[in-house]
């Protein structure tokens, strides 16, 4: 385990990961948490957090990281620093090589690889925390993931509608936990940049070309008029309680944790 203090920004997300965890019952003692890490910072914070939180939350909980290697252009991808950071903070690590850039560039073309891609990569890591003996799956999805969320599914569907903070998946006997969805995506960007994280960049050629990046942009457009727009989102969110956002301390609401089948 690192034995450095950590900065300013990385207390303040372990301490907003502490926040959902405990308001949403995320994460219980004797739990096995299986991160995937893609190598973005999302991902690498998440671990981060849920490394450090483990020295204060008051319970006990395993971590297992794994890297799906997707292998964009047939080549295997380097994940050394990935390792090495993982051995830093004492989580166990392993990358998975998968075909699944092969067969969504090389085989089928897809011309919208988006969907496809997700699902193959979901497919994956639920199979890992099976074989690993892990009983909870850690996501990690922030603030403004799920504020892009909310309008993606408003506008190209026509319904009121997001992720759920906490998931069961009841085939697969797993449950799906978002640790920092009450963190924005700057506070993720500030924690990873003061700790000097590293990332290991995408090689996926639709990279940055999907509509999550239109309303990425909508959304930031909206926070320079309003600063309290993410704000505003989140606390419609958790009145209204759909989709299982409603928090648990407020005593509102008996929690009922959504289903669905993967």
């Amino acid at each position: 385990m690192k034995q450095m203090r950590e900065g300013k920004a990385m207390q303040r997300l372990a301490g907003l990961m502490r926040k959902a965890v405990q308001d949403y019952e995320m994460l219980a003692p004797g739990d096995r948490v299986l991160i995937g890490v893609s190598g973005g910072k999302d991902s690498v914070a998440l671990t981060v957090g849920l490394a450090l939180l483990r020295e204060y939350i008051g319970f006990d909980y395993q971590l297992q990281a794994v890297t799906l290697d997707p292998q964009f252009g047939g080549a295997p991808g380097d994940y050394a620093p990935l390792a090495d950071l993982m051995a830093r903070y004492g989580v166990p690590y392993q990358v998975r090589r998968t075909d699944i850039g092969p067969v969504i560039f090389d085989q089928r073309q897809e011309k919208n690889p988006c969907a496809l891609c997700a699902k193959m990569r979901r497919g994956a890591l639920h199979t890992a925390a099976q074989q690993l003996g892990c009983n909870k799956v850690a996501l990690g999805h922030h603030l403004d993931d799920a504020v892009e969320t909310f309008y993606m599914n408003l506008w190209q569907e026509g319904r009121i509608g997001c992720f759920s903070p906490v998931t069961y998946l009841s085939r697969r006997d797993l449950t799906l936990v978002r640790p920092m969805l009450l963190a924005t995506e700057a506070e993720v960007k500030a924690a990873v940049y003061e700790e000097g994280l590293p990332i290991v960049k995408s090689r996926c050629p639709a990279d940055g070309a999907t509509t999550r990046e239109k309303t990425k942009e909508f959304v930031r457009e909206r926070c320079r008029t309003d600063h309290a727009f993410r704000q505003k989102t989140l606390h419609a969110l958790q009145g209204s309680g759909i989709d299982g956002w409603r928090p648990l301390h407020t005593g509102r609401n008996s929690f009922a944790v959504p289903q669905q089948q993967d």
